[in-house]
């Protein structure tokens, strides 16, 4: 209980400084103008009421958004020196490293949370199949929560943001270019799709949740903050 009070508090901590931070306000502006545009491009060009090219679209967005979303925590700190000051207080290193990364995966759903607006479009003027709609928000969140993992181990290795966010960036964006490049490759080699974000987020937002899927996110999750761990653990 005493452990969960500990990353609580950091995670309570690091969403306040989210919302204390005009940054925070400026990244879910552009990511809310960049999906409102292609939602109703097709709603008005095509005449469709639908979310599948939202959800088709969202793995790239979310490569360059989260990245700019974490890459403040744990950078600003060392830039400042309160890391040093956090390093002293007696929490364990993975309750930092648990309480940064549910701020940043709480963070992020709030940033996708307005985009049930165009759901509530949809359904008013549409005939919606839930099913990928709910498996497309759970892909949300399980992308998140891997691409915010990703951008928490980034940050931890440097005082810099920029080159936190462009480390992030490209961690997400190659894993997200993984299934791409396939076509590429001979097809005995195939496999290395599997490996790619958006092959499993495709999956999932199809509406049928496999296991598999929810393994290889929450794979990404635990190896990043593992490693993270490491990092904070060595610089103690």
């Amino acid at each position: 209980m005493e452990r969960f009070s500990e990353m609580s508090a950091i995670m309570r901590k690091e969403l306040k400084s989210y919302f204390n931070s005009p940054i925070a306000y400026i990244v879910i502006t552009i990511f809310l103008v960049f999906t409102g545009f292609f939602f109703f491009k097709d709603f008005f060009y095509f005449n469709q009421a639908e979310m599948r090219n939202l959800f088709q679209l969202m793995p790239l967005m979310l490569c360059f958004v989260i990245p700019a979303v974490t890459m403040r925590l744990f950078s600003e700190e060392r830039q400042s020196g309160s890391f040093e000051i956090l390093m002293t207080l007696p929490v364990t290193s993975r309750n930092i490293a648990l309480g940064k990364f549910f701020a940043g995966t709480i963070f992020s759903a709030v940033m996708v949370s307005p985009t049930l607006i165009y759901l509530v479009t949809v359904v008013l003027l549409g005939t919606p199949d839930f099913g990928p709609v709910i498996g497309g928000y759970t892909g949300v969140i399980f992308l998140s929560a891997a691409y915010t993992s990703i951008g928490l181990l980034a940050s931890s290795f440097t005082r810099n943001q920029v080159i936190s966010f462009i480390s992030a960036w490209a961690a997400c964006f190659s894993l997200w270019l993984i299934d791409k490049a396939v076509i590429f490759l001979p097809s005995k080699l195939g496999f290395i799709s599997y490996f790619g974000t958006d092959y499993h987020f495709q999956n999932i937002a199809k509406g049928l949740i496999d296991s598999r899927d929810v393994v290889y996110f929450i794979s990404i999750c635990v190896l990043s903050l593992m490693f993270t761990i490491k990092v904070i653990e060595e610089r103690r």
